[in-house]
């Protein structure tokens, strides 16, 4: 099954392509009774980003929106940055691939690709040389946020989460603003629905300054770093934080909350933009 995006360089916008394909399929159990079962299980395949015919990395994805999945991650990364360049993004499922063509200048690809690192994230996620790139140079907002929101904002995520609710094994991440969500996506990997959020604001020429950003999944380094990248001030997890994380939310100023659930939080850095109306 292919898709073809081409980006309209007066207004680039993520152009829906036929690229679906199934998130869960119907699996039969036998529980603890000895009986048989019927049950959802999530989907996992994998999905190699080319740039400019080039295979830069293979995803193990759910599969949703693979087009975001594939520039999110590759803006992320420091691979590319400039939008007005982009010409094409090819999804082929047939082949498991997803293709980036662009006229930017992709300077120093070579060593970029050598500095390697297996990261801690599910799924396995994997960043590059450049990932650290540019970190000095982001200056975040400061947020003010009130308890009641942080509240009302679990309780509207709850909506969400389709595939874990039907099937368990995924991740989700939702793009914030206030107490109201404005994207979600599931993934096999906290890091792929990042990248696919992170790749959407971009083209839709959106900004993090005045949102939040949740996630699932565990607040590490590299969710940190993309999160910051997004310029988002604001991570929210119902995970735990690492500490490697944490030195990078309080070097970049984010505002770092996790183990949100119901009305329990812990803020990890900058509790002093919270307004704690709701105690």
């Amino acid at each position: 099954m292919m898709g073809y995006m081409t980006a309209n360089k007066s207004n680039p916008t993520l152009i829906k392509t036929n690229t679906e394909v199934p998130l869960t399929i119907a699996v039969t159990a036998i529980n603890e009774k000895g009986e048989k079962v019927d049950k959802f299980i999530a989907c996992e395949r994998p999905l190699t980003v080319y740039l400019n015919w080039r295979p830069i990395v293979t995803l193990m994805t759910l599969g949703a929106r693979a087009e975001a999945l594939a520039l999110g991650y590759l803006k992320n990364q420091g691979f590319i940055s400039d939008l007005s360049k982009l010409e094409s993004v090819i999804v082929d499922w047939d082949v498991s691939s997803a293709a980036i063509i662009t006229s930017e200048t992709i300077e120093d690809l070579d060593e970029k690709l050598s500095e390697k690192t297996v990261t801690s994230g599910c799924g396995q996620g994997t960043v590059y040389g450049s990932f650290m790139a540019g970190l000095d140079d982001i200056n975040l907002t400061t947020p003010q946020i009130k308890q009641s929101t942080i509240y009302s904002l679990l309780n509207n995520i709850s909506a969400y989460n389709e595939t874990y609710k039907n099937a368990g094994a995924v991740h989700g991440c939702g793009l914030c603003q206030g107490d109201q969500i404005k994207g979600f996506v599931e993934d096999v990997g906290r890091h792929n629905a990042v990248d696919t959020l992170a790749g959407e604001m971009w083209l839709n020429h959106d900004f993090g300054h005045n949102k939040l950003f949740y996630t699932t999944g565990r607040l590490t380094s590299e969710m940190v770093i993309k999160v910051a990248k997004m310029g988002i001030p604001v991570l929210l997890s119902r995970s735990g934080a690492t500490q490697m994380g944490l030195e990078l939310a309080q070097q970049m100023g984010i505002t770092m909350i996790a183990r949100a659930k119901g009305r329990h939080f812990l803020v990890y850095n900058g509790a002093e933009n919270i307004e704690f109306d709701a105690i």
